[in-house]
């Protein structure tokens, strides 16, 4: 499977907080100054590179004299307007330095939520990216709230593997990669070096949360995986500080983990809504619902919907499970949760009686659901 990263034509590179701060001791100028070597090197020989930088927050709390990440959402605002001028200015003059421009782009969920707003993203980052220009990505944490967060900047450079259908997802890390075992406490964990994105069991062995610097952990990487898998994209979780780990993971060097996608990519509006993060509401489907989704691929209809959680507009994005609660799909319904109350498990041919009004036969149609 190396041959994937080799032959990769875009990358989407990203840098955890840990590495670019020097676990917390404010930025690590002499590295960053490394990795836009490598990056730079990459472009030169024709790899069109975007990348998604950590660091904000970290950087913040060090110019501000904190030592522990706050909790307080408007301290974490603060931190972040502080620490991305220092972060946009770092990568602004060590790219210079190698005669390249660089972009700031700074995103939040609803930035990609929004059909319109999603294809103004990727038509911007496709034109930058064509102009040989480094889109620098990193989430809007100044302004951003709780229910338009990504998370963490790992979900963040899956997404934007899906918006720039790129072929590689570089995770740069603390870590050498995933391991069968916490190497921090078992002396014989062996290193993964290759594995497919879905295999189930790398769910047990990709341990807890971030540090005190970011959110992520190597849960969240091994997510990050998953959805960049969606476009059909391979991703390399390794370890930041291994010497030109760039420049040898291009050469085709085996070095850390590389995890495959599981199936064909979606087609790009498909990619869109399997990107939403935020759902609004849970349609629970019936046997036959379920079969009719996931083995004809058809639409959801109201005939086929048991309950119906949540409240919930029209055009809103809402899950659909098994009877047994398991998520098979999610979707943009076409009518609110007061209305599907009202249609669920009614035939098609009742809504205009129940509601005074046909918006379509389909709660949920095909072209707007996607399979999980």
């Amino acid at each position: 499977m190396r041959d994937k990263v080799t032959g990769a034509q875009r990358w989407v590179v990203k840098i955890g907080s840990a590495l670019l701060t020097a676990d917390g001791r404010g930025l690590d100028r002499s590295a960053m100054a490394v990795w836009v070597e490598q990056m730079v090197a990459l472009c030169e020989a024709g790899v069109e590179l975007v990348l998604v930088s950590s660091g904000a927050v970290a950087a913040g709390m060090s110019r501000l004299g904190w030592s522990s990440r706050p909790s307080v959402m408007s301290e974490l605002q603060a931190a972040a307007a502080v620490g991305q001028m220092g972060l946009v200015q770092a990568w602004e003059s060590s790219f210079a330095q190698h005669g390249r421009h660089t972009a700031q782009i700074l995103l939040t969920h609803d930035d990609l939520s929004d059909r319109k707003r999603y294809l103004n993203a990727r038509s911007t980052l496709r034109t930058l990216v064509n102009l040989g220009v480094i889109p620098v990505i990193n989430e809007n944490d100044t302004v951003v709230t709780d229910e338009i967060r990504f998370g963490d900047n790992d979900t963040l450079a899956a997404l934007v593997a899906n918006l720039v259908e790129a072929d590689l997802l570089v995770i740069l890390t603390d870590r050498d990669g995933m391991y069968d075992a916490d190497p921090r406490y078992n002396p014989d964990a062996q290193l993964i070096h290759e594995a497919r994105a879905d295999d189930p069991a790398l769910d047990a062995v990709a341990g807890g949360t971030g540090g005190a610097l970011g959110r992520g952990g190597m849960q969240t990487k091994l997510r990050a995986a998953r959805l960049a898998a969606r476009s059909g994209a391979h991703t390399v979780i390794v370890g930041g500080r291994i010497e030109r780990v760039l420049a040898r993971l291009k050469s085709g060097e085996r070095l850390g983990t590389l995890l495959a996608p599981e199936r064909g990519l979606l087609a790009a509006r498909k990619q869109w809504l399997a990107g939403h993060l935020q759902t609004r509401g849970v349609l629970t489907l019936d046997d036959g619902a379920v079969k009719a989704l996931v083995d004809g691929h058809k639409s959801l209809l109201p005939v086929g919907v048991k309950a119906v959680e949540g409240n919930f507009r029209r055009g809103e994005m809402v899950l659909c499970v098994a009877p047994d609660g398991r998520e098979i799909a999610r979707g943009l319904v076409n009518y609110s949760a007061s209305e599907a109350r009202k249609i669920a498990g009614k035939p098609s041919d009742l809504i205009e009686q129940l509601l005074g009004y046909v918006d379509g036969p389909e709660l949920v149609h095909r072209d707007n659901l996607v399979l999980v």
